[in-house]
């Protein structure tokens, strides 16, 4: 059998059907691949030096060989690995941003949003990956249905600013008559700062005058979330 000169490594195209990425996932299904197997799959190719495979476990070693924290890698981190460009960088972030919407999209079926609990699940998913802090809001009609979801702003690892004009104007062009606010902490602490009730009474005053409600302020991180509706402080 060939193998590659430089590192005795054996192309993946000379393996047994059975440990081929793809001939696996025909004959096996999805689920019986690795996570190792799965990005090899979406590199499609090595170079003179690694397979896909050995490539597919470079990557993973940046996420930690954990997929939560490879979701916070961009297309950058991706080609700081030898034989990883741009084109194999963008399949792997679409593919993970595909994740990320699979996992999020069950919420935006529910017809009504009735809880912190309801909203906080999707928000996580949205937000967690966000290695600096973001504002979002989720814009919502009378029946508490939701309108749109969007990122308004985005700051530094310790914060970020929110603007009630734009939030407003959002919210009057979509014609939303309630609005979640919502950020994540990217250090995990999910107690609100004084900044943080500085600004949500702020924009609760302002939206009053629109007759627009501000249901809930909702703070996430990857250990959960907090409401500021639950805790009484809206």
């Amino acid at each position: 059998m060939e193998t590659n000169k430089k590192n005795g490594a054996t192309p993946i195209k000379l393996w047994a059907a059975d440990d081929r990425p793809r001939e696996k996932m025909l004959l096996k299904g999805a689920s019986a691949l690795s996570d190792s197997e799965l990005l090899a799959i979406l590199i499609n190719n090595g170079n003179q030096e690694s397979s896909a495979l050995d490539l597919a476990k470079q990557i993973l070693l940046l996420g930690k060989n954990n997929l939560n924290e490879l979701g916070k890698l961009n297309i950058k981190d991706f080609c700081q690995i030898r034989g990883i460009g741009p084109a194999k960088a963008i399949a792997i972030a679409a593919a993970l941003e595909i994740g990320r919407r699979r996992e999020s999209g069950h919420f935006l079926q529910k017809s009504v949003v009735k809880s912190s609990q309801d909203v906080a699940g999707y928000l996580k998913t949205k937000l967690k990956d966000y290695t600096h802090e973001v504002f979002a809001v989720v814009f919502l009609n009378r029946a508490n249905k939701i309108i749109d979801f969007q990122i308004i702003s985005s700051g530094g690892i310790s914060g970020t600013v929110a603007d009630p004009r734009i939030i407003l104007k959002q919210a009057v062009q979509l014609g939303a008559s309630v609005i979640i606010l919502s950020h994540n902490h990217p250090s995990g602490n999910l107690r609100p700062s004084k900044a943080d009730e500085d600004i949500t009474q702020k924009i609760v005053k302002a939206a009053s005058y629109l007759d627009i409600k501000v249901a809930d302020h909702i703070i996430v991180s990857e250990e959960g979330y907090f409401s500021f509706a639950d805790e009484a402080l809206i």
